[in-house]
């Protein structure tokens, strides 16, 4: 008999926890012991750990916390579900002796229970895993088991840069992008509204002319990602008088290097408003 742990039991961790549960034995852990079933962990402390999944926040020590719980759960395989930067998965293979999975995980925080089961969970591991070939059946019929659907891509830096690419960051551009239209428009006279109705049927039929909001992008940008249940961090120089009371906010000054990161720290993507 053996046992899956589940670290970081937030908007990620928690429906994996809940799936993983019903077909096998699953525990979770996390900082916060109010979202932990103490008791379960205790009864199967000593149960070997077949698999470790990771859904705790990225930090400067990302690494360093992956490593420790590496050794307190001591697992046959490791799994990040987490957003990691491109090289991660590897850097970190180099200093463990089992096999390390990435997972990205897609969805949409208030519905994410329905959405990892919606989307197919793309997977990667390093061509120098150790026991890679069984890591890759037992996670894919792991998440089968679930009734989530998988797909291997051909490495690890693929899928890390997708995730931050094709999902996190292209948001950001589509906005940027808002932004400069509005500002060509506003300078020939021309309504912004009545000019992208051009594009309508375009996006209706090929679905490939996305309109966004122009505007002031910082309050609207707050507004429109907290609508698509995004965590949202504010950074600015003072308190500003906008802000959803849901947003964090920190205070501090841009040209200060040690703000700047005391700021962007765990952030999967950062727009300059």
């Amino acid at each position: 008999m053996k046992k899956d742990v589940v670290v970081g039991l937030g908007e990620i961790g928690s429906p994996i926890l809940k799936l993983l549960s019903k077909k096998q034995i699953t525990v979770g852990y996390d900082l916060d012991k109010r979202l932990m079933n103490e008791p379960k962990l205790t009864k199967y402390h000593d149960t070997q750990t077949s698999f470790l999944h990771i859904a705790i926040p990225v930090t400067s020590k990302f690494d360093y916390n992956l490593l420790q719980l590496y050794k307190e759960f001591k697992p046959e395989c490791i799994v990040i579900h987490s957003t990691i930067g491109p090289g991660t998965t590897e850097r970190i293979q180099k200093k463990i002796d089992v096999p390390l999975i990435y997972s990205a995980t897609r969805g949409v925080h208030k519905r994410m229970l329905k959405d990892i089961k919606r989307y197919i969970k793309f997977f990667a591991i390093s061509k120098n895993a150790p026991k890679k070939q069984w890591a890759i059946r037992t996670y894919s019929r792991k998440m089968k088991q679930c009734g989530i659907k998988t797909k291997k891509m051909s490495k690890p830096e693929t899928l890390e840069l997708a995730k931050i690419i094709c999902d996190t960051s292209y948001l950001g551009w589509l906005v940027n992008y808002a932004q400069l239209s509005n500002m060509i428009a506003i300078e020939h006279g021309v309504d912004y509204d009545e000019m992208w109705s051009f594009s309508d049927e375009i996006q209706e039929f090929l679905g490939n002319r996305p309109k966004m909001f122009p505007g002031f992008i910082g309050g609207h940008l707050v507004e429109y990602l907290e609508d698509m249940d995004f965590d949202v961090r504010i950074f600015d120089i003072k308190e500003p008088e906008w802000f959803s009371p849901k947003a964090e906010v920190i205070k501090g000054d841009i040209l200060s290097k040690d703000d700047l990161i005391s700021a962007t720290e765990g952030c999967d993507c950062i727009f300059d408003c």
